[in-house]
């Protein structure tokens, strides 16, 4: 079960990616993304009010939000701190390149989380599921040699460094989001909502710096729709891995791998919408995703 609620994350998060790429687009960055995850905090902030006030309420649609310790919010914020870095670099490099370079090299996280799953949570997948797991890291690779087609020089490319340390740390975050889930057994809406809290506090802290005492960049800034649009999406996918993670037997590398079937709709309809170059030579590698994702399934 939890391979199937790793796909639909992974349908979410391809919707999500998207819209940020519409978002990003010739904006200001930071204002972007703090829209975006205070988008994800509003939505979650009734269920909050609602586990205050009515806790058998929010308990029997399954969405209470249970009081956590002291400790719990630190390590919480830990994550936040990650992901805020994360984003920060992806989304100033989702600005700068094509969104079918950018995804299929955010994709590559999994052999980041591959590594710690081994060393931290000693994973054993089987035979069919190594086979599945590296089809997708190779896969991912070839991309890197349809970028040069589109003048993107990855060995010089500052934004290319940008976007391969935002994945690992998105990986990072993936071993830690195991902990949280498993190890301190905080359920799904819970995490989500301290660590968007947590998240739009150190983004208001980056932006009264960078970009409130600035009145040129708050007039460069353009509001869209797809900036609710983006953290709407992201609370969903974020749902149903937790969901995921919460069972005992999920390996996480190969949840992890599940997540990157994302591609297809960033490849396939992004390519149409944004007019990319190199849309079909793209899904060479797309088919070997997908088919590392199916024999992981299949397994």
């Amino acid at each position: 079960m939890w391979m199937y609620l790793g796909l639909l994350a992974a349908l979410f998060l391809g919707l999500h990616n998207l819209c940020k790429k519409h978002a990003v687009q010739g904006n200001e960055v930071f204002p972007v993304l703090l829209g975006t995850i205070g988008s994800g905090f509003l939505v979650l902030l009734p269920f909050f009010i609602g586990s205050l006030y009515f806790p058998e309420y929010t308990q029997k649609i399954g969405f209470h939000i249970t009081p956590i310790s002291w400790e719990t919010h630190g390590f919480i914020f830990i994550k936040s701190m990650i992901m805020t870095t994360s984003w920060v670099l992806a989304y100033q490099a989702l600005k700068h390149l094509p969104i079918t370079i950018v995804t299929p090299i955010r994709s590559a996280g999994p052999f980041f989380t591959f590594i710690g799953a081994i060393l931290i949570y000693q994973e054993k997948p089987n035979f069919l599921q190594w086979i599945g797991f590296f089809l997708i890291i190779f896969s991912v690779l070839l991309y890197s040699k349809i970028g040069k087609k589109e003048g993107i020089n990855f060995k010089r490319n500052k934004w290319i460094f940008a976007i391969i340390g935002a994945t690992f740390l998105g990986a990072s975050s993936g071993l830690y989001d195991k902990f949280l889930i498993q190890s301190l057994e905080l359920n799904p809406q819970t995490l989500q909502f301290w660590f968007c809290s947590y998240t739009v506090l150190i983004l208001l802290g980056i932006l009264s710096v960078t970009w409130f005492p600035n009145a040129q960049k708050r007039k460069e800034f353009k509001w869209r729709w797809t900036i609710i649009a983006v953290g709407i999406l992201l609370q969903a996918a974020d749902y149903f891995y937790f969901r995921a993670l919460q069972d005992p037997d999920a390996l996480i590398m190969l949840l992890s791998a599940i997540k990157r079937s994302q591609i297809l709709i960033a490849v396939v309809i992004g390519g149409l919408v944004f007019k990319e170059k190199n849309k079909r030579k793209k899904l060479v590698p797309l088919l070997g995703i997908m088919l590392g994702v199916f024999l992981i399934l299949y397994s």
